[in-house]
Protein backbone atom coordinates (compact mmCIF):
# COMPACT_ATOMS: atom_id res chain seq x y z
CA UNK A 1 0.00 0.00 0.00
CA UNK A 2 1.42 3.46 -0.96
CA UNK A 3 0.24 6.19 1.50
CA UNK A 4 -1.06 9.05 -0.48
CA UNK A 5 0.02 12.88 0.56
CA UNK A 6 -2.90 14.40 0.29
CA UNK A 7 -4.61 11.78 2.80
CA UNK A 8 -4.23 14.24 5.82
CA UNK A 9 -5.52 17.10 3.87
CA UNK A 10 -8.91 15.02 3.35
CA UNK A 11 -8.94 14.54 7.06
CA UNK A 12 -8.56 17.79 7.73
CA UNK A 13 -11.27 18.80 5.22
CA UNK A 14 -14.06 16.62 6.89
CA UNK A 15 -13.23 18.06 9.94
CA UNK A 16 -14.33 21.27 9.08
CA UNK A 17 -16.07 21.35 6.32
CA UNK A 18 -19.42 19.22 5.14
CA UNK A 19 -17.95 18.40 2.06
CA UNK A 20 -15.06 17.14 0.68
CA UNK A 21 -14.32 16.10 -3.07
CA UNK A 22 -11.61 14.03 -4.32
CA UNK A 23 -11.31 14.76 -8.30
CA UNK A 24 -8.88 12.84 -10.73
CA UNK A 25 -8.52 10.79 -13.71
CA UNK A 26 -9.62 7.11 -13.66
CA UNK A 27 -7.88 4.47 -12.17
CA UNK A 28 -5.82 7.28 -10.31
CA UNK A 29 -6.76 5.90 -6.32
CA UNK A 30 -9.87 7.60 -5.49
CA UNK A 31 -11.45 4.82 -4.29
CA UNK A 32 -8.54 2.98 -2.60
CA UNK A 33 -7.31 6.16 -0.51
CA UNK A 34 -11.60 6.61 0.36
CA UNK A 35 -11.06 2.97 1.59
CA UNK A 36 -8.08 4.03 3.89
CA UNK A 37 -9.60 7.19 4.96
CA UNK A 38 -12.43 5.02 6.01
CA UNK A 39 -10.81 3.75 8.66
CA UNK A 40 -9.56 7.08 10.62
CA UNK A 41 -12.97 8.93 10.17
CA UNK A 42 -14.56 9.82 13.36
CA UNK A 43 -18.05 8.45 12.84
CA UNK A 44 -19.38 5.89 10.43
CA UNK A 45 -19.50 6.39 6.77
CA UNK A 46 -21.44 4.17 3.88
CA UNK A 47 -20.19 3.99 0.21
CA UNK A 48 -22.04 4.05 -2.62
CA UNK A 49 -20.55 3.46 -5.90
CA UNK A 50 -22.70 5.80 -8.39
CA UNK A 51 -21.87 3.68 -11.29
CA UNK A 52 -23.31 0.21 -9.64
CA UNK A 53 -27.10 0.14 -10.77
CA UNK A 54 -27.97 -0.94 -7.05
CA UNK A 55 -26.21 1.77 -5.87
CA UNK A 56 -27.72 4.32 -8.16
CA UNK A 57 -31.04 2.65 -7.68
CA UNK A 58 -30.91 3.66 -3.88
CA UNK A 59 -30.82 7.54 -5.11
CA UNK A 60 -33.35 7.15 -7.85
CA UNK A 61 -36.78 7.43 -6.02
CA UNK A 62 -35.97 9.65 -3.05
CA UNK A 63 -32.53 10.55 -2.48
CA UNK A 64 -33.41 12.86 0.79
CA UNK A 65 -34.64 10.47 2.81
CA UNK A 66 -31.92 8.09 1.85
CA UNK A 67 -29.23 11.16 3.38
CA UNK A 68 -31.27 11.90 6.03
CA UNK A 69 -31.42 8.09 7.51
CA UNK A 70 -27.51 8.68 7.16
CA UNK A 71 -26.78 11.87 8.28
CA UNK A 72 -25.12 10.95 11.43
CA UNK A 73 -22.93 9.38 8.87
CA UNK A 74 -20.20 10.07 6.39
CA UNK A 75 -21.98 9.09 2.67
CA UNK A 76 -19.04 8.24 0.48
CA UNK A 77 -20.64 8.96 -3.26
CA UNK A 78 -17.87 7.91 -5.94
CA UNK A 79 -18.33 8.52 -9.54
CA UNK A 80 -20.74 11.63 -8.69
CA UNK A 81 -20.14 12.93 -12.20
CA UNK A 82 -23.03 10.22 -13.08
CA UNK A 83 -25.82 11.95 -11.17
CA UNK A 84 -24.77 15.77 -11.36
CA UNK A 85 -28.26 16.81 -10.72
CA UNK A 86 -27.84 15.47 -7.11
CA UNK A 87 -25.61 18.89 -5.95
CA UNK A 88 -28.75 20.97 -5.91
CA UNK A 89 -30.06 17.95 -2.74
CA UNK A 90 -26.91 17.91 -1.08
CA UNK A 91 -26.64 21.40 -0.93
CA UNK A 92 -30.45 21.51 0.67
CA UNK A 93 -29.23 18.41 3.36
CA UNK A 94 -25.90 20.25 4.43
CA UNK A 95 -27.92 23.47 5.22
CA UNK A 96 -30.42 21.84 6.82
CA UNK A 97 -27.97 19.84 9.55
CA UNK A 98 -24.81 21.87 8.46
CA UNK A 99 -22.00 19.43 10.44
CA UNK A 100 -18.31 18.39 9.17
CA UNK A 101 -17.66 15.22 7.32
CA UNK A 102 -21.15 14.68 5.84
CA UNK A 103 -20.46 13.84 2.07
CA UNK A 104 -17.25 12.66 0.38
CA UNK A 105 -17.36 13.05 -3.25
CA UNK A 106 -15.40 11.05 -5.91
CA UNK A 107 -15.41 11.88 -9.27
CA UNK A 108 -13.59 12.22 -13.29
CA UNK A 109 -14.12 16.08 -13.91
CA UNK A 110 -15.82 17.96 -16.81
CA UNK A 111 -16.64 21.42 -17.20
CA UNK A 112 -19.94 21.07 -16.55
CA UNK A 113 -19.20 18.98 -13.14
CA UNK A 114 -17.20 21.97 -11.85
CA UNK A 115 -19.03 24.56 -12.83
CA UNK A 116 -22.24 23.11 -11.28
CA UNK A 117 -20.93 21.95 -8.12
CA UNK A 118 -19.15 25.17 -7.67
CA UNK A 119 -21.57 26.81 -7.83
CA UNK A 120 -23.85 25.27 -5.73
CA UNK A 121 -22.01 24.07 -2.85
CA UNK A 122 -19.83 27.35 -2.84
CA UNK A 123 -18.67 27.67 1.05
CA UNK A 124 -19.42 24.10 1.70
CA UNK A 125 -16.80 22.26 -0.13
CA UNK A 126 -13.04 21.40 -0.50
CA UNK A 127 -11.41 20.72 -4.07
CA UNK A 128 -8.57 18.18 -3.66
CA UNK A 129 -6.88 16.52 -6.44
CA UNK A 130 -5.43 13.38 -6.43
CA UNK A 131 -2.27 13.32 -9.07
CA UNK A 132 -0.68 9.98 -10.17
CA UNK A 133 1.56 8.49 -7.69
CA UNK A 134 4.20 11.24 -7.36
CA UNK A 135 7.54 10.84 -6.40
CA UNK A 136 8.01 11.31 -2.50
CA UNK A 137 5.14 8.57 -2.49
CA UNK A 138 7.44 6.22 -3.83
CA UNK A 139 10.68 7.75 -2.92
CA UNK A 140 12.23 4.06 -2.42
CA UNK A 141 11.05 3.15 -6.22
CA UNK A 142 13.76 4.10 -8.88
CA UNK A 143 13.16 6.99 -10.27
CA UNK A 144 13.76 5.32 -13.82
CA UNK A 145 10.87 2.92 -13.46
CA UNK A 146 8.55 5.88 -12.05
CA UNK A 147 9.36 8.20 -15.04
CA UNK A 148 8.70 4.97 -17.70
CA UNK A 149 5.56 3.73 -16.45
CA UNK A 150 4.21 6.88 -14.55
CA UNK A 151 1.97 6.90 -11.42
CA UNK A 152 -1.51 5.14 -12.51
CA UNK A 153 -0.75 2.78 -9.59
CA UNK A 154 -1.91 -0.10 -11.67
CA UNK A 155 0.92 0.80 -14.34
CA UNK A 156 3.87 1.83 -11.66
CA UNK A 157 3.13 -1.62 -9.68
CA UNK A 158 2.76 -4.06 -12.57
CA UNK A 159 5.03 -7.05 -12.61
CA UNK A 160 6.66 -6.31 -15.70
CA UNK A 161 6.79 -3.21 -18.30
CA UNK A 162 4.82 -5.68 -20.85
CA UNK A 163 1.99 -5.96 -17.97
CA UNK A 164 2.05 -2.08 -17.51
CA UNK A 165 1.66 -1.90 -21.48
CA UNK A 166 -1.43 -4.20 -21.71
CA UNK A 167 -2.98 -1.82 -18.96
CA UNK A 168 -2.36 1.00 -20.53
CA UNK A 169 -4.12 -0.28 -23.65
CA UNK A 170 -7.22 -0.97 -21.95
CA UNK A 171 -6.95 2.42 -20.10
CA UNK A 172 -6.95 4.41 -23.19
CA UNK A 173 -9.65 2.83 -25.01
CA UNK A 174 -11.97 3.06 -21.98
CA UNK A 175 -10.83 6.50 -21.79
CA UNK A 176 -11.27 7.34 -25.37
CA UNK A 177 -15.00 5.10 -26.03
CA UNK A 178 -16.57 5.58 -22.20
CA UNK A 179 -15.17 7.92 -20.02
CA UNK A 180 -14.75 11.34 -22.06
CA UNK A 181 -17.63 10.73 -24.09
CA UNK A 182 -19.49 9.97 -20.43
CA UNK A 183 -18.13 13.31 -19.33
CA UNK A 184 -20.19 15.63 -22.40
CA UNK A 185 -16.96 15.14 -25.07
CA UNK A 186 -18.59 14.75 -28.64
CA UNK A 187 -15.63 13.38 -30.70
CA UNK A 188 -15.20 10.22 -32.07
CA UNK A 189 -13.20 7.56 -30.88
CA UNK A 190 -10.90 7.61 -33.74
CA UNK A 191 -10.80 11.73 -33.34
CA UNK A 192 -9.18 11.50 -30.11
CA UNK A 193 -6.73 8.85 -30.50
CA UNK A 194 -5.37 10.72 -33.96
CA UNK A 195 -5.27 13.83 -31.31
CA UNK A 196 -3.88 12.20 -28.14
CA UNK A 197 -1.05 10.81 -31.04
CA UNK A 198 -0.38 13.94 -32.34
CA UNK A 199 -0.42 15.84 -28.70
CA UNK A 200 2.76 13.18 -27.85
CA UNK A 201 4.67 15.60 -30.62
CA UNK A 202 3.69 18.48 -28.83
CA UNK A 203 5.15 17.56 -25.27
CA UNK A 204 7.48 20.43 -23.46
CA UNK A 205 6.48 22.70 -27.00
CA UNK A 206 4.14 25.72 -27.25
CA UNK A 207 0.69 24.46 -27.77
CA UNK A 208 -0.54 25.67 -31.93
CA UNK A 209 -3.82 25.35 -31.83
CA UNK A 210 -3.76 26.25 -35.78
CA UNK A 211 -1.42 23.61 -36.29
CA UNK A 212 -3.88 20.69 -34.66
CA UNK A 213 -6.54 22.30 -36.45
CA UNK A 214 -5.06 21.45 -39.89
CA UNK A 215 -3.89 18.17 -39.12
CA UNK A 216 -7.58 17.28 -37.16
CA UNK A 217 -9.55 19.37 -40.12
CA UNK A 218 -11.65 20.79 -37.62
CA UNK A 219 -12.06 24.02 -36.25
CA UNK A 220 -9.39 26.01 -34.01
CA UNK A 221 -12.83 26.30 -31.55
CA UNK A 222 -13.45 22.51 -31.45
CA UNK A 223 -10.09 21.68 -30.90
CA UNK A 224 -10.05 23.84 -27.98
CA UNK A 225 -12.82 22.42 -26.73
CA UNK A 226 -10.70 18.80 -26.96
CA UNK A 227 -7.99 20.50 -25.74
CA UNK A 228 -9.97 21.50 -22.54
CA UNK A 229 -11.53 18.13 -22.15
CA UNK A 230 -8.88 16.60 -21.45
CA UNK A 231 -7.45 19.43 -19.32
CA UNK A 232 -10.55 19.04 -17.13
CA UNK A 233 -9.98 15.02 -17.13
CA UNK A 234 -6.99 15.32 -15.78
CA UNK A 235 -4.91 13.88 -19.12
CA UNK A 236 -2.66 17.18 -20.00
CA UNK A 237 -1.81 20.02 -18.35
CA UNK A 238 -1.07 23.63 -19.92
CA UNK A 239 1.62 25.52 -18.43
CA UNK A 240 1.12 29.54 -18.72
CA UNK A 241 3.61 31.51 -19.62
CA UNK A 242 4.83 33.78 -16.76
CA UNK A 243 4.90 38.04 -18.06
CA UNK A 244 7.56 39.85 -15.43
CA UNK A 245 8.18 42.20 -17.67
CA UNK A 246 5.88 44.36 -20.20
CA UNK A 247 8.81 45.47 -21.94
CA UNK A 248 9.74 42.63 -23.07
CA UNK A 249 8.54 40.70 -26.05
CA UNK A 250 7.33 37.51 -24.59
CA UNK A 251 5.71 34.07 -25.70
CA UNK A 252 2.30 34.07 -25.10
CA UNK A 253 1.23 30.65 -26.02
CA UNK A 254 1.02 28.07 -23.67
CA UNK A 255 3.05 24.79 -23.09
CA UNK A 256 1.50 21.34 -23.25
CA UNK A 257 2.44 18.62 -21.30
CA UNK A 258 0.65 14.99 -20.63
CA UNK A 259 0.56 14.81 -16.43
CA UNK A 260 1.73 11.21 -16.72
CA UNK A 261 4.71 10.12 -18.77
CA UNK A 262 3.68 6.19 -18.80
CA UNK A 263 0.30 7.29 -20.36
CA UNK A 264 2.70 9.38 -22.77
CA UNK A 265 4.94 6.55 -23.69
CA UNK A 266 2.13 4.52 -24.42
CA UNK A 267 1.09 6.58 -26.99
CA UNK A 268 4.12 6.75 -28.31
CA UNK A 269 5.26 2.79 -28.36
CA UNK A 270 7.74 2.67 -25.93
CA UNK A 271 7.44 -0.10 -23.70
CA UNK A 272 10.23 -0.36 -21.79
CA UNK A 273 13.47 2.21 -20.67
CA UNK A 274 15.91 0.85 -23.59
CA UNK A 275 12.98 2.21 -25.80
CA UNK A 276 12.81 5.48 -24.28
CA UNK A 277 16.48 6.36 -24.48
CA UNK A 278 16.74 5.58 -27.73
CA UNK A 279 13.20 7.87 -28.53
CA UNK A 280 13.65 11.23 -29.71
CA UNK A 281 11.59 12.45 -27.38
CA UNK A 282 13.34 11.32 -24.32
CA UNK A 283 14.48 15.19 -23.68
CA UNK A 284 11.09 16.43 -23.78
CA UNK A 285 9.71 13.77 -22.17
CA UNK A 286 12.28 14.38 -19.14
CA UNK A 287 10.81 17.69 -18.98
CA UNK A 288 7.13 16.85 -18.52
CA UNK A 289 8.57 14.30 -15.65
CA UNK A 290 10.24 16.60 -13.51
CA UNK A 291 7.60 19.62 -14.28
CA UNK A 292 4.71 16.68 -13.14
CA UNK A 293 6.62 15.94 -9.89
CA UNK A 294 7.12 19.18 -8.65
CA UNK A 295 3.95 20.61 -9.39
CA UNK A 296 1.87 17.76 -7.62
CA UNK A 297 3.98 18.71 -4.72
CA UNK A 298 3.77 22.28 -4.34
CA UNK A 299 2.09 24.29 -1.40
CA UNK A 300 -1.73 25.43 -2.78
CA UNK A 301 -0.35 29.01 -2.72
CA UNK A 302 2.75 28.77 -5.57
CA UNK A 303 1.93 28.97 -9.15
CA UNK A 304 3.71 27.26 -11.81
CA UNK A 305 5.16 28.94 -15.00
CA UNK A 306 7.31 28.36 -18.03
CA UNK A 307 9.49 31.70 -18.98
CA UNK A 308 10.34 32.41 -23.11
CA UNK A 309 10.72 35.41 -24.56
CA UNK A 310 11.30 36.07 -28.55
CA UNK A 311 15.02 37.12 -27.91
CA UNK A 312 15.61 33.18 -26.51
CA UNK A 313 14.81 34.31 -22.84
CA UNK A 314 14.21 31.05 -21.44
CA UNK A 315 13.51 28.65 -17.78
CA UNK A 316 11.41 25.83 -17.56
CA UNK A 317 9.50 26.50 -14.17
CA UNK A 318 8.92 29.46 -12.88
CA UNK A 319 7.43 29.19 -9.39
CA UNK A 320 5.35 32.32 -8.26
CA UNK A 321 4.00 32.52 -4.59
CA UNK A 322 2.50 36.01 -3.31
CA UNK A 323 3.05 37.72 -6.71
CA UNK A 324 6.96 36.94 -6.03
CA UNK A 325 9.34 34.66 -8.46
CA UNK A 326 10.88 32.53 -5.34
CA UNK A 327 12.24 29.94 -7.41
CA UNK A 328 13.21 28.87 -10.96
CA UNK A 329 13.65 25.58 -12.22
CA UNK A 330 15.48 24.68 -15.55
CA UNK A 331 15.64 20.80 -16.57
CA UNK A 332 18.43 19.01 -17.98
CA UNK A 333 18.64 15.63 -19.11
CA UNK A 334 22.47 14.62 -18.29
CA UNK A 335 24.92 14.59 -15.29
CA UNK A 336 27.25 17.39 -16.47
CA UNK A 337 24.58 20.46 -17.05
CA UNK A 338 25.48 23.71 -19.79
CA UNK A 339 23.90 26.65 -19.02
CA UNK A 340 22.71 28.67 -22.22
CA UNK A 341 22.91 32.31 -22.87
CA UNK A 342 18.83 32.63 -22.83
CA UNK A 343 18.51 30.92 -19.39
CA UNK A 344 21.06 33.55 -17.93
CA UNK A 345 19.02 36.09 -19.58
CA UNK A 346 16.12 34.59 -17.96
CA UNK A 347 17.58 34.32 -14.74
CA UNK A 348 18.63 37.69 -14.48
CA UNK A 349 15.41 39.31 -15.88
CA UNK A 350 13.36 37.25 -12.83
CA UNK A 351 15.45 37.75 -10.31
CA UNK A 352 14.90 34.82 -8.40
CA UNK A 353 17.26 34.21 -4.95
CA UNK A 354 17.68 31.06 -6.31
CA UNK A 355 17.41 29.10 -9.73
CA UNK A 356 17.90 25.42 -10.09
CA UNK A 357 18.79 23.01 -12.65
CA UNK A 358 17.55 19.67 -11.85
CA UNK A 359 18.94 16.68 -13.60
CA UNK A 360 18.01 12.90 -13.50
CA UNK A 361 21.38 12.33 -10.91
CA UNK A 362 24.28 14.69 -11.30
CA UNK A 363 25.62 15.36 -7.99
CA UNK A 364 24.69 18.50 -6.36
CA UNK A 365 27.07 21.40 -6.68
CA UNK A 366 26.79 25.52 -7.21
CA UNK A 367 27.09 26.40 -10.93
CA UNK A 368 27.38 29.91 -9.99
CA UNK A 369 26.48 32.00 -6.91
CA UNK A 370 23.15 31.74 -7.44
CA UNK A 371 22.53 28.67 -9.25
CA UNK A 372 22.42 25.09 -7.98
CA UNK A 373 22.80 22.45 -9.99
CA UNK A 374 20.28 19.08 -8.62
CA UNK A 375 19.07 15.76 -9.16
CA UNK A 376 15.26 14.75 -9.08
CA UNK A 377 16.26 12.74 -5.30
CA UNK A 378 17.96 16.24 -4.02
CA UNK A 379 15.38 18.54 -5.52
CA UNK A 380 12.94 18.57 -2.46
CA UNK A 381 15.13 20.29 0.07
CA UNK A 382 15.75 23.34 -1.98
CA UNK A 383 11.99 23.34 -2.80
CA UNK A 384 10.91 22.70 1.17
CA UNK A 385 13.83 25.73 2.30
CA UNK A 386 12.10 27.93 0.26
CA UNK A 387 8.38 27.24 1.66
CA UNK A 388 7.26 26.26 -1.61
CA UNK A 389 6.76 22.11 -0.93
CA UNK A 390 3.24 20.94 0.58
CA UNK A 391 3.76 18.55 3.77
CA UNK A 392 4.07 14.83 2.81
Amino acid sequence: MITRSIENEVLEGLAYLPAVAILGPRQVGKTTLVNTIKTRLEKPSVYLDLEYFADRDKLLIAPDLYFQEHENETVILDEIQRMPELFPLLRSMIDRNRQPGRFILLGSASPDLLRQSSETLAGRILYLELQPIHYREVANHPYQQHWLRGGFPNALLAPTDKAASLWFRGFVQTYIERDLPALGLTASPDTMRNMLRMLTNVQGGLLNYTDLSDSLNVSQPTVKTYINFLESAFLIRRLQPYFANVSKRLIKAPKLFFRDTGLLHHLMGIQDLEGLQGNIGLVNSWEGYVIQQIIANLRSDVDPYFYRTKDKAELDLVLVQNTKVKLTVEIKYGSTPTVSRGNTSAIDDLGAALNLIVTPQADDYWYRSNLRVCNIGTVWQYLNNEGLLAEN
